[in-house]
């Protein structure tokens, strides 16, 4: 048998499987990289798609063939791969599939996923053999989850005391002088959003299953903030809640360190902001009229159908443009509170109110596509090096809970993110 390649990247003819391409080129260099998908044409197409807007010859990209409904030709890829990256979105249809090829043939895996049954419904399913196999299985390796994760781990390392809460606010803008228009969403991320939606209230269920334990009680609760509030820390911009995976995704990663490195874990909320009144309004009326269709079946097939319409044109099946990409900037602040003394015990409690405050912050250009590609690839490359830093030798997990003790941070800020501390209060 052909020695394997270090990373195939599956899904490689779509929209977000040629942002991982182009991140492949600079961060996979001198490791053995392919492309895989169904169409051998479009696979051709794009690399040659990518040769002209980078300038490099991609001519010896291995191409494999791989049909996401063909279980051998997907075993027949990850067996050619030691970690796969996974671009073959809504992962709620297509990512089990793939999943469940690479625990067979002992291929690790990453994606960009922001689905949290999809998540959680593969540590359910899959972490035991995972780890038997000695691979790891590792989602939401992008925007938003990456900055929200490793944020919080960074965060906590700044602290120097012990963290009770973390709330984060999401900010999106543009480069000075740069008039936005167009898209802003891919049509494969609304189509994760709708469904995710239409069937959350599936979580309840998998996580009865999949956390038996219920954490102790950590005083004082986190509690949320109106629904509607202008935060001073973002220059009194309007927040709402963010209904993305943030949270999940960040409460998985706290839940691992509390049970397998006996810390305290962190409450979390996460928000997100807008720069008028009006685009709150706006986004708001958008959020419940598609509240209202993700419900039925009828519902989704508008919403899926016509998304230019429902959205105001901030989804399009051709995705932002790559000038729009390119002057697109995301801040995600982090406010953290908690105590500047430690304790022996993460179960222990303080009887003294919280006395210390630490606001951070995660930056990066492109964060949608370009710099979320750039994560995905970074994982891969990660797992590739230092799988002796990581836990358990395999398993299912979130991204901090696999690369904490990695130098993904670092290679993080080498590669476009920023993460800073901007102010440090105690009492």
């Amino acid at each position: 048998m052909a020695e394997r390649l270090d990373v195939v990247i599956f899904g490689a003819s779509g929209y977000t499987g040629k942002y991982a391409i182009i991140s492949s080129i600079n961060i996979l260099k001198g490791y053995k990289w392919g492309v895989a998908g169904r169409n051998k044409q479009k696979l051709q197409d794009t690399l040659k798609e990518v040769e002209k807007k980078t300038n490099q010859e991609l001519s010896s990209i291995p191409i494999i063939i791989a049909d996401i409904n063909d279980e051998k030709s997907l075993k027949e890829m990850t067996s050619q791969a030691k970690v796969v990256v996974n671009c073959c979105g809504p992962y709620r249809f297509y990512g089990e599939q793939v999943v469940k090829a690479c625990v067979e043939t002992s291929t690790s895996h990453v994606d960009v996923s922001g689905e949290p049954q999809y998540m959680e419904t593969m540590q359910l399913k899959y972490n035991d053999a995972a780890r038997e196999k000695g691979i790891y299985i590792v989602s939401a390796c992008g925007f938003d989850s990456i900055p929200a994760d490793m944020g919080t781990v960074f965060l906590q390392e700044q602290f120097n005391g012990t963290v009770n809460s973390v709330e984060t606010f999401i900010t999106w803008g543009f480069t000075e002088g740069y008039k936005p228009s167009g898209a802003s969403i891919h049509y494969g991320t609304y189509e994760s959003a709708v469904y995710g939606y239409a069937h959350a209230n599936e979580l309840g269920g998998i996580r009865r299953q999949l956390f038996k334990n219920r954490l102790p009680k950590f005083t004082p609760t986190l509690k949320n903030k109106p629904f509607a509030h202008k935060q001073p820390v973002i220059g009194d911009k309007w927040c709402i809640q963010f209904m993305g995976s943030d949270r999940s995704v960040v409460s998985r990663s706290q839940r691992f360190f509390f049970e397998e490195q006996n810390k305290r874990p962190v409450q979390m909320q996460a928000y997100i902001s807008f720069g008028s009144f009006f685009a709150l309004t706006t986004t708001i009326f958008i959020g419940f009229i598609f509240g209202i269709l993700a419900r039925s079946e009828f519902g989704r097939r508008l919403l899926l159908n016509h998304p230019k319409f429902f959205t105001f044109g901030a989804v399009s099946h051709e995705g932002p443009s790559e000038e729009k990409n390119a002057n697109s900037i995301l801040g995600m602040y982090f406010v953290g509170e908690g105590w500047k003394e430690k304790l022996s015990e993460p179960t222990d409690q303080f009887d003294a109110p919280m006395n210390k405050k630490i606001i951070t912050k995660v930056t990066s250009k492109d964060p949608g596509y370009g710099a979320t590609c750039d994560a995905l690839v970074l994982t891969a490359k990660t797992i590739l090096k230092e799988s002796d830093k990581m836990p358990n030798n395999g398993g299912v997990f979130a991204p901090a809970a696999a690369f904490s003790n990695t130098s993904l941070l670092k290679e993080l800020q080498n590669n476009g993110y920023t993460f800073e501390v901007i102010k440090v209060e105690e009492k």
